[in-house]
């Protein structure tokens, strides 16, 4: 069962996604808070594996609640559910540590799947999002620019790996894609994050996309 905590400022919209997940039986909301220093007491009282969290929200911001979250309660996985597509929020928060990033207005289906995938400590945008992400790699990189002669040396099979995560793929879909073990693919994941040097999924799609890795 993965247990979900919903921060929120907007109490119709919490009680509205609270009703959404009720007859979901892989996913138990235990409990919401309408504050960001709300968050660090529910997280005394129950153990927490997914954070729906808006970025919006009084007392402590959701980008300062999820750079403290990191330090503190490594085990939490922080899913980004707000109504703000712009790279400048998209970037923060998943610089501060965040596993995903959707839109309010995304659907039961797609907020289901994002809270699986998150629980399981892979990354997770929505189609929007992951737009915004690659604009903004691009424009970071320097007017006529190549990439970095740095760029890590990946197999090609991690290189098919790495473009099947960067589109939202889950493992056992990775594994059914390229027709390998569950063990494989988790294996190659395990060394690109190593030869990456990035923490999670989050860090390998903005990897993949800085140094060309994949093609968009």
């Amino acid at each position: 069962m993965i247990k979900v905590l919903i921060a929120d400022d907007h109490k119709m919209f919490v009680d509205g996604i609270e009703s959404i997940l009720a007859n979901e039986e892989e996913i138990d909301v235990v409990d919401k808070c309408y504050d960001g220093l709300a968050i660090f007491k529910k997280l005394d009282e129950y153990d927490i594996d997914v954070l729906l969290l808006d970025i919006n929200l009084p007392g402590m911001s959701g980008l300062e609640v999820c750079e403290k979250l990191t330090a503190t309660h490594p085990t939490v996985h922080i899913l980004a559910l707000t109504m703000h597509n712009t790279e400048s929020f998209v970037t923060e928060i998943l610089k501060n540590g965040a596993m995903g990033y959707i839109l309010k207005n995304t659907g039961k289906a797609e907020l289901v799947k994002a809270i699986k995938t998150v629980s399981k400590g892979q990354s997770y945008f929505s189609e929007e999002v992951t737009q915004t992400i690659m604009k903004s790699l691009v424009a970071q990189r320097p007017r006529g620019s190549k990439y970095p002669e740095s760029a890590p040396i990946i197999s090609r099979r991690e290189r098919e790996v790495l473009a099947l995560i960067v589109r939202e793929y889950t493992t056992p879909e990775i594994a059914e894609e390229l027709h390998i073990g569950l063990k494989t693919v988790e294996s190659h994941r395990r060394s690109l994050l190593t030869k990456l040097n990035v923490r999670n999924s989050a860090g390998l799609v903005r990897v993949a996309f800085e140094h060309d890795l994949i093609k968009a």
